[in-house]
């Protein structure tokens, strides 16, 4: 069972359909399922663990109404339009390039046109490669492919399961790490961006989650003299990857 002409291209619907999206390695968001289902679903489903991709239960509505039919057999698989790559392609990239990695971490940012935004602002500046969270985070899904306006397809993204484990690894590989947060206690312009570096972005309405708070090694904030006392994600983000821009063609 494929997909029909009306289904989003990122929507694989059908047991054969789904169990041969995961054996090719197509990059997988995540896959919705029939919680009574029974028979070959299992099998799928044992399949996406040992491959760690997400799952989830659902009821038959929420299938029928993501795939745009009742007969979706049971399971639907949320498909990324582009594949993801890994950390260390990410460091690759930099090392190619004979630059200090320039490297965006999204902390649970959910809203696609965030993401979206934010990629868009990495083409323009440069960054090597943005990293967003598995569970808690928004996906590549084709609403960020079309607000990033192109960039979707010139940014590579890796997608981890513990951010804050990934950034332990960034320092292991030499990147300053430097989060955002309102009660930072350097002003972005104030500090040092040139070398290696690695850009936390904190989720809308939240910010940064504790232990990644404590995993930065640097805090930095983005003075404000309005009535609004914070930024939109995509916003905060483009201000500060400016001025790092700005720092490394110096």
């Amino acid at each position: 069972m494929n997909n029909k002409t009306d289904t989003p291209n990122d929507i694989v619907y059908g047991r054969n359909a789904v169990a041969e999206a995961i054996k090719s390695g197509v990059s997988i968001n995540k896959i919705l399922y029939y919680s009574e289902s029974q028979g070959s679903i299992k099998q799928i489903l044992k399949l996406a663990k040992d491959n760690k991709i997400i799952i989830t239960p659902t009821d038959r509505n929420k299938l029928n109404e993501i795939s745009g039919t009742k007969d979706n057999q049971g399971i639907v698989a949320l498909v990324s339009p582009k594949q993801y790559v890994s950390i260390d392609d990410i460091l690759a990239i930099a090392e190619e390039k004979n630059e200090p990695p320039f490297i965006i971490v999204m902390d649970e940012v959910q809203d696609p046109h965030n993401l979206g935004a934010v990629l868009r602002t990495c083409d323009a500046v440069g960054v090597h490669g943005v990293i967003i969270s598995k569970r808690r985070g928004a996906p590549l899904t084709g609403t960020v492919a079309k607000s990033s306006a192109g960039a979707f397809e010139t940014v590579p993204v890796a997608r981890v399961t513990n951010i804050s484990s990934t950034l332990q690894y960034l320092k292991d590989k030499g990147l300053w790490i430097y989060g955002t947060d309102m009660d930072g206690e350097t002003a972005f312009y104030d500090a040092d961006l040139k070398g290696p570096v690695a850009l936390v972005i904190g989720s809308e309405g939240f910010g940064m989650g504790r232990l990644v708070k404590e995993n930065c090694d640097f805090i930095l904030n983005i003075p404000m003299q309005g009535q609004i006392s914070s930024l939109n994600a995509s916003v905060a983000a483009g201000v500060i990857m400016y001025e790092i821009f700005k720092q490394r063609r110096k």
